[in-house]
């Protein structure tokens, strides 16, 4: 069987283009860039990913994405101030943190409720969740879902989970209803860190 020359860099092309934000044409754009590019981008990236690929891990205590078993946010004492901020992903994590407005802990759920997708308690951190509020003596839980219908309702449900037993809030103005954390520039993520309101 004859081989096109270019067949490696169409697969690179078509799984540049399943990224987030990428399309066909951006991800020829961007695979066009790295040829070009070889040495300087190319080689160092596919040896980052190469690793990355090998070491990455899911924190077993918070969900976090890092290198160990435990994230470094987890093992930092000072970082054991009592509050937890719950966030539905990895990305929410992040954005959080590149905003620099808290220092506490988090806590990844790894998604939302959704009775239409069968995404129940179980198949996120909800479990998890309520036992990390006695276990590590939180004394609030932050809800810092997104502003969405499916946020709102796992919001809820956490709230009638740990009612009673931990101080509840959620974010306040600057998040728009609808609107995504990873996609909130850092000042609007501050605002409703420090407006956050008791449930």
């Amino acid at each position: 069987m004859i081989r096109n020359s270019t067949d490696e860099i169409e697969v690179l092309i078509a799984l540049m283009a399943k990224l987030p934000g990428l399309g066909p044409r951006s991800a020829r754009r961007a695979v066009l860039h790295l040829i070009r590019k070889r040495a300087l981008l190319l080689t160092p990236l596919a040896d980052s990913m190469s690793e990355v690929a090998l070491s990455a891990r899911e924190c077993l205590n918070c969900g976090n994405v890092g290198t160990s078993e435990i994230c470094d946010i987890c093992t930092d004492d000072r970082r054991a101030n009592g509050e937890l901020c719950v966030v539905e992903d990895v990305g929410d994590l992040w954005a959080m943190e590149r905003a620099g407005v808290f220092k506490g802990r988090y806590h990844v759920l790894g998604g939302t409720l959704s009775a239409l997708d069968a995404i129940g308690p179980e198949e996120l951190r909800i479990p998890r969740l309520v036992d990390r509020v006695t276990a590590e003596a939180i004394s609030e839980v932050i809800l810092a879902l997104n502003a969405t219908i499916d946020g709102q309702t796992t919001a809820h449900y956490i709230a009638d989970q740990l009612q009673d037993q931990v101080k509840l809030t959620t974010l306040a103005q600057g998040v728009p209803i609808g609107g995504e954390l990873d996609y909130l520039d850092d000042g609007t993520i501050t605002a409703a860190m420090r407006a956050r309101k008791e449930i």
